[in-house]
């Protein structure tokens, strides 16, 4: 390309990005990077760029493109390209610290205590994606090591919404609570070595405040082991494993933690088997060993614990961890507390742990949230160190845009209003709809009849003499108080018809109802291409809202996912 076209392209592709007017300043760089050679008389090159900027500034944008595709005719494709790049780009995980491909190992850790919401999955996909990114392994845990809110059920749901419905590939499940007789066998080993001591004070949070030493500090080992003994066969409940640190370190969480407590509650999966259960702080540390993960992701809430999990891990060898902390998920706007929502299904105030005013991962479902929503909000919040404030909306922000290329669209009608149309050619029978507005669903038929259903305020918006448009179907003009007559099936846009839905009313058509947030239900009279549907569908009704088929068994019955 010669200097006078490069300035040309340049000056050009300036102007457009810069409402029609380029700055000739901000070409030299560039065009001097393209010809070398221009250096040796700039005077004459800056004459030639102001020249031809000033022809270029002379023109409107549409000529400027015009010129433009004229010179690189493939500069649309190539800006587009650049655009998906830099979306790309912007979407992209950040990396990780000490990562190597195909070494990279994170977990999947809930308590199952409680069913998981929307903060949960962010936090599970993080790690997911991140194993990904790296070509490693990520292990679904389940740190079980609380016998007094841990149970089956929950355990149940937690594999269902990570593996079925989030769609988490895991490299394997684990137990924590499996580990049960390792974790003593670590207690042993600190005992032994003099670095724990049993403790029945009452007051352990005052002395660590204080950082003022307790007297078990300096009991003997043989008094230790006894009460340890004791406290395995669930004796000397006020008893505690301390484990020895400091009691003035500056990070209160190293002063002299407890480790293990006695809690006689039986483990839905290990029963009575054990009496003395490990403390959050000491089962993950030694689990990140035990599973080998090499780098462990989570809320920027846990940033003092770092030290005394990499203090536990190196008591025994492990190897130390990557941590990387990110800005606490706060779910907002809907109840996420365990007991408060179990209380209010107990009460009948909610329908269930998947009511939709709630947003646990099984109401999200039932509504409609299609799991790649979550992966999309969870690679745009990536490792930001601030809150990320999360509810129902800014899940369903996402979701719409993924339905919208997706989603079938039908026609229902909420407050019904019958009319008749007349003088429709004879010899149509039907209409030809699709189902999507690109065309990619196929198509459905809507009969040609003398009677519909429109809704009630398109109806009253039209006066007598003014036009309405069926979408894709016929264009109609008003004549009386529910009457209408034919105009054309072309879309004559200087008639100015609003453009509405409609059903036929053939006999075919078929009643629903739609749960709404609000808990009242909707009634529907729909399309009969609403038949071919199956339970878990989400389609968008036309003009109203996208919404999941919950069941067809005694009638279609939808819940309202977002407009």
């Amino acid at each position: 390309m010669s200097l006078q076209e490069t300035i040309t392209l340049q000056a050009l592709q300036n102007a457009l990005k810069f409402k029609g007017k380029a700055n000739p300043k901000a070409l030299i760089g560039g065009i001097v990077r393209e010809h070398p050679d221009a250096r040796s008389d700039m005077v004459s090159l800056t004459q030639e760029i102001d020249r031809i900027v000033s022809e270029i500034n002379a023109l409107s944008p549409e000529e400027q493109e015009q010129k433009l595709l004229e010179l690189d005719p493939e500069h649309k494709e190539k800006q587009q390209a650049k655009k998906q790049e830099r979306k790309a780009k912007a979407n992209e995980l950040p990396e990780l610290p000490n990562a190597v491909l195909g070494k990279v190992v994170t977990r999947i850790p809930p308590e199952p205590s409680k069913y998981t919401h929307l903060g949960h999955a962010m936090s599970f996909l993080i790690n997911y994606l991140y194993a990904k990114k790296y070509e490693g392994r990520a292990i679904l845990r389940l740190d079980d090591t609380n016998p007094e809110k841990e149970s089956q059920e929950f355990v149940n749901v937690i594999e269902n919404d990570v593996l079925n419905y989030l769609g988490i590939e895991v490299s394997e499940t684990l137990f924590a609570s499996d580990h049960m007789q390792t974790y003593m066998d670590y207690a042993q080993k600190l005992i032994d070595e003099g670095n724990a001591y049993t403790c029945n004070c009452k007051d352990i949070a005052e002395h660590r405040r204080n950082m003022t030493a307790c007297s078990h500090n300096d009991q003997s080992k043989e008094t230790t082991q006894q009460t340890w003994k004791d406290m395995l066969a669930g004796k000397h409940d006020e008893y505690v494993l301390r484990l020895k640190i400091d009691m003035a370190h500056k990070n209160a969480v190293m002063r002299d933690p407890v480790i293990f407590r006695v809690v006689n509650t039986p483990h839905y999966r290990q029963g009575t088997k054990y009496h003395v259960w490990p403390m959050y702080d000491f089962e993950t540390a030694i689990e990140e060993g035990l599973c080998g993960i090499t780098h462990v992701l989570r809320s920027n809430e846990f940033d003092q614990r770092i030290e005394l999990h990499n203090h536990i891990a190196s008591l025994f060898g492990f190897p130390e961890v990557t941590y990387k902390h990110y800005g606490r998920y706060n779910v907002t706007g809907a109840t996420t507390q365990g007991r408060e929502i179990r209380e209010k299904i107990e009460s009948g105030e909610y329908l269930g742990w998947d009511d939709p005013r709630l947003v646990t991962l099984v109401a999200l479902k039932r509504r409609g949230i299609v799991k790649e929503a979550y992966y999309v909000l969870a690679q745009q919040i990536g490792l930001s160190k601030t809150q990320t404030n999360l509810d129902f909306g800014v899940i369903a922000a996402v979701n719409r845009n993924l339905l919208d290329e997706k989603a079938k669209r039908f026609f229902a009608v909420r407050n019904p209003i019958e009319v008749t149309v007349s003088d429709i050619p004879e010899g149509t029978d039907l209409f030809s709809l699709s189902y999507h507005p690109h065309g990619t669903k196929g198509e459905r038929k809507l009969s040609v009849t003398t009677q519909y259903y429109i809704e009630q305020e398109d109806h009253d918006a039209c006066m007598v003499g003014s036009y309405l448009r069926f979408m894709d179907a016929m264009t109609l003009k008003k004549t009386g108080e529910t009457s209408y007559s034919f105009v054309g099936f072309e879309h004559d846009k200087s008639l100015g018809a609003k453009l509405i839905h409609f059903v036929p009313k053939d006999g075919r058509e078929i009643k629903a109802t739609v749960l709404l947030p609000t808990m009242k239900k909707q009634e529907l009279i729909c399309e009969p291409n609403i038949a071919i549907l199956s339970a878990d569908d989400v389609i968008q009704f036309e003009r109203y809202a996208f919404c999941r088929l919950d069941s067809k068994e005694n009638g279609f019955e939808f819940w309202f996912t977002h407009e």
